[in-house]
């Protein structure tokens, strides 16, 4: 019996049957493409997808509280600008530094944000989308109608290729993006904060009533997804290898879509880190495997975007179902 009702309970998890859709997806493309499922591509695959996983996470928060955040890769053009330009003009080198600035940046767009939405009572829809602009306006004055290339970057682009803080083993970038997950997990489930943000989104009446401080929480939350912008936009940079102002442009929709995917609710108070890593993945193999499987260039967007909805209408299935078992489970 209890191996049953554990088995259940694995069935009847949305992580589980998301960790199923990846797996029948992975092995799709390695029947299509032998040379998907080696280890090389799997880290080429997690280093070129890190952004849209680091991002996913604060944006896992902003749905959470009942919020959106279109600005999100708008801040992390303006901080990987502002690194770029710093780079390029020899004002600093120190890549510890170049990160701090970076993430600083970023939590000042997001306070910005926070207060408009949190104080000014402003949709987040229509305050994002200003700030989306106001940011990317940033970005371009930064630059000055300049960009950092590769030769300007110096040892800011070897931080990307290099495993220091992957202990030789994984690389630098795949490491900061363990350590985000791990660090969101365990804050999202057992710190206040964490709990927190949940009763926001779930009730923020009843919030309220208990004492718990909504716009404190707005807040935090959307300066955390600035601070998250903002380191992922110096990535971004030493990825690639070059700061240009109109980096990462239209990615915030990966973000959403990774976060919709992992079963994160748009209406807020329900969604996990765990459902934002595994839409992250999804994604990312989506995105990797189109190339390698022969779709052409001029159609992987509409390819993306019917696998991304397929999956979504899987995810909603599945959770209808479990809502249904739970519900004869209360029948008397």
């Amino acid at each position: 019996m209890e191996k049953k009702s554990l088995l259940k309970r694995i069935i009847r998890s949305r992580e589980a049957s998301l960790l199923l859709v990846l797996v029948v997806l992975c092995t799709v493309i390695q029947i299509l493409s032998p040379s998907f499922l080696t280890a090389k591509s799997i880290l080429d695959m997690l280093k070129n997808n890190a952004v849209i996983m680091i991002m996913a996470l604060g944006m896992l928060c902003v749905l959470l509280i009942g919020g959106i955040d279109i600005s999100i890769t708008s801040t992390s053009a303006l901080s990987g600008m502002t690194v770029g330009m710093l780079l390029k003009y020899g004002v600093v080198h120190n890549t510890v530094l170049l990160f701090l600035i970076a993430i600083l940046t970023g939590a000042l767009c997001g306070a910005a944000v926070g207060l408009v939405i949190s104080k000014g009572n402003v949709l987040p829809i229509i305050a994002t989308m200003g700030f989306m602009y106001i940011f990317r306006g940033f970005a371009y004055l930064v630059a000055k109608s300049q960009w950092a290339s590769a030769e300007n970057l110096g040892d800011f682009k070897n931080f990307a290729l290099e495993k220091e803080l992957g202990f030789g083993i994984l690389n630098n970038v795949i490491m900061i993006v363990l350590v985000c997950y791990i660090v969101f997990f365990a804050a999202m489930k057992w710190t206040r904060t964490g709990r927190k943000i949940y009763a926001v989104g779930s009730n923020p009446e009843a919030a309220d009533i208990s004492g718990i401080p909504a716009f404190k929480i707005k807040l935090t939350v959307y300066t955390l997804m600035g601070m998250l912008s903002g380191l992922c936009g110096a990535l971004a940079v030493a990825v690639y290898s070059s700061a240009q102002p109109n980096m990462l442009y239209g990615k915030e929709m990966d973000v959403i879509a990774a976060c919709v995917i992992g079963g994160v609710s748009m209406s807020g108070g329900r969604g996990s880190v765990a459902g934002a890593l595994l839409g992250s993945l999804i994604l990312a193999v989506i995105a990797k495997a189109l190339p390698l499987v022969g779709i052409d260039s001029i159609v992987q967007n509409t390819v993306k975007g019917g696998i991304i909805l397929a999956v979504i209408i899987f995810n909603v299935a599945a959770r209808r179902v479990m809502q249904k078992e739970n519900l004869k489970g209360r029948e008397m």
